[in-house]
């Protein structure tokens, strides 16, 4: 995949302080449908890949040809400083667009506002078109709540396993495909010096992503079938327990819990990494002659005998202040049915939601991309696990927040799992009923 590989970090859910500055937003509304009810249909996205995403993205809007009496589509890219802020005035004060991308739990919260157009009319039009039966199977069930479908799933962003081709060799052993095989392969990489368990556990780092993952791979997860925070269980215990025995046997660099996303990516580059649970697009940022060294490795069956990874469903929202209802579908209509060439020509969008784009031969020309696909992204699950699929507006909570990092820390710490979960989820119970 082309471009950079936007961390999670930066623009992965609303989070915390985001939550906080669209209710106060809220509040500070007068409420009313005004700004959006005349003129252009206002379409905001963000810059989910490299320039050239944007670029050809605004392309795809602007040659949208309305039918008659409807309005033409206006572009607007949002840059990922501050567009909490940016959308949480312009939604309040009705100037906002009609429909947009944001952060991965953004609509749910502005749906408790009364601000979202739930998609289910949407919806129910592409089972004549063929656009509702494309998308990958659970990807739509992320985006149903009680009231509605808040969304419509856009991309999906993942915690894979990568490898590098050429250490694996050089240790003697085979690609993992369980919990003993990836020990094993990490023993015989520290063999070479080279660390098995990559780990980015700073404050801009990513290791807590990756610890969830492996307790959902084990069955486990941080939400309830009542959307409430239950990590104190057998299964999440068994996952940490695993990670902190590699740690203890030196299988990951003693620096982990200072490392960014950056540091991570030189030691790749230094030779010193040899697998790590990272985001789609990890070889393209490392590049050079490392990049093509290294490759997407198989779901790992957990000691439970189940598979499973973190995902990160982004979705595009349609809001009720809009020219009309009627012109926001039609123009999502047509979005999904032209928006392919972002991932035919590689412009660093996240996985597709729609298995005719994952089924072309640009995007298969990516081993490591089809690999996800076929393979990672059938057995993923999001936040909400092990409860259900279904996103909802307290996964913000744990979306890229300090206790997440905290949580992450803790368990490179060697801090008990028992007691590293007992913190965490006294932690999110408080600031969920706060």
């Amino acid at each position: 995949m082309a471009g950079a590989d936007i961390s999670r970090r930066t623009f992965a859910g609303v989070g915390l302080g985001a939550v906080a500055a669209l209710g106060l937003a809220a509040c500070s509304s007068s409420g009313g449908a005004g700004g959006g009810s005349k003129g252009p249909l206002k379409f905001w996205n963000m810059p989910w890949g490299s320039p050239e995403f944007t670029t050809l993205d605004q392309q795809i809007t602007q040659a949208y040809k309305p039918k008659s009496g409807l309005p033409a589509a206006q572009y607007r890219s949002v840059q990922w400083a501050n567009f909490t802020q940016t959308f949480s005035t312009a939604v309040a004060s009705n100037t906002g667009p009609a429909v947009s991308s944001g952060g991965g739990t953004q609509a749910f919260e502005f749906a408790k506002q009364g601000k979202i157009a739930y998609a289910d009319d949407l919806l129910e039009s592409w089972k004549s078109n063929g656009l509702y039966d494309d998308f990958v199977p659970g990807i739509l069930d992320t985006m149903k709540t009680d009231k509605g479908y808040v969304a419509v799933p856009y991309q999906v962003d993942l915690r894979i396993l990568w490898y590098r081709k050429s250490l694996l060799a050089k240790a003697g052993v085979s690609v993992p495909t369980d919990w003993q095989s990836h020990m094993d392969a990490c023993a015989a990489l520290k063999k070479i010096g080279v660390y098995g368990l990559g780990l980015s556990g700073g404050a801009t780092g990513n290791a807590f992503q990756a610890f969830v993952g492996w307790m959902i791979n084990n069955g486990g997860g941080i939400f309830d079938e009542e959307q409430k925070p239950n990590l104190v269980t057998s299964a999440n215990i068994e996952a940490l327990d695993y990670i902190q025995e590699l740690i203890r046997k030196g299988y990951a660099d003693p620096r982990s819990n200072a490392y960014t996303t950056a540091n991570t990516e030189a030691q790749w580059k230094a030779g010193k990494f040899g697998m790590q649970v990272e985001a789609p697009g990890l070889a393209s940022e490392i590049g050079g002659t490392v990049g093509p060294d290294m490759a997407v490795g198989e779901p790992l069956t957990s000691p439970s005998g189940q598979k499973g990874c973190l995902s990160f469903p982004n979705n595009i929202m349609m809001y009720t202040n809009t020219p009309s209802q009627k012109d926001s579908e039609a123009f999502l209509t047509y979005y999904y049915k032209n928006m392919a060439p972002l991932w035919t020509k590689h412009t660093g969008v996240a996985l597709p939601v729609l298995k005719s784009i994952a089924a072309t031969p640009e995007f298969q020309s990516d081993a490591n991309l089809a690999k996800i696909a076929s393979a990672w992204q059938p057995v993923a699950k999001t936040w909400a696990a092990p409860g259900g699929a279904a996103l909802f507006a307290n996964v913000a909570y744990v979306d890229s927040t300090n206790p997440m990092t905290i949580f992450g820390q803790n368990v490179i710490a060697l801090k008990p799992p028992k007691t590293v979960l007992q913190t965490l989820q006294s932690t999110l119970v408080a600031n969920i009923k706060g």
